[in-house]
């Protein structure tokens, strides 16, 4: 039996403009003619390819993890001072989230349209969330031993507070109408650390 046609697109580039749509609408308001414009790609290629729309959502939420999160860790992980890192990727997310048109956090986005009825969906939500969230306990508890942050403080607390804020960032960042609010949330939450 001969196998089909090859595919006239790349898969991930498609999968990568798939997320940018979910990204920026979330899933509910993410329509399938949306997505197949912006993937540039037929109906029958979607289903072959990706499967429905929540496969896709799926898929898209798993390329944003390797992608966007994998980044993230790596920066906060980076060779040098610890505290340093974490102040560059917060300096970084305020830039992003205070440009007008931000999309915010693909994982904040979607948990409004998800409830943990859909159970499916949560746990990956929840996982990717807890993978951020061990970033920055990795980055605190390094921060720690280069005594950079207090070592009484209990760094699994505020790495989830970090979560929180920066969550939080993404959220209003998308209407916001200048820096102002982030910049001194950012500020706040780095002079916090240092005295922590």
């Amino acid at each position: 039996m001969s196998r089909g046609p090859d595919k006239q697109f790349d898969c991930e580039v498609a999968l990568s403009k798939a997320m940018d749509v979910f990204w920026a609408r979330g899933f509910e308001a993410a329509s399938l003619s949306e997505l197949l414009e912006q993937m540039g790609i037929g109906r029958k290629s979607l289903y072959d390819t990706f499967g429905n729309k929540r496969s896709l959502f799926i898929k898209a939420l798993e390329y944003y993890a390797c992608t966007q999160i994998k980044s993230m860790r790596e920066q906060l992980l980076a060779p040098g001072s610890p505290l340093t890192n974490l102040e560059r990727v917060l300096q970084d997310l305020l830039q992003v989230h205070s440009q007008p048109g931000s999309k915010g956090c693909m994982l904040g986005t979607n948990i409004a349209d998800f409830d943990t009825s859909e159970a499916e969906i949560a746990s990956l939500l929840r996982h990717y969330l807890q993978q951020t969230e061990d970033a920055y306990y990795m980055v605190i508890s390094r921060a720690q031993k280069a005594g950079e942050i207090s070592s009484t403080a209990n760094p699994r607390d505020l790495a989830r507070m970090l979560l929180c804020t920066t969550q939080g960032m993404a959220l209003l960042g998308r209407v916001q109408e200048n820096e102002t609010l982030l910049q001194g949330t950012v500020e706040a939450t780095i002079s916090l650390l240092k005295t922590s």
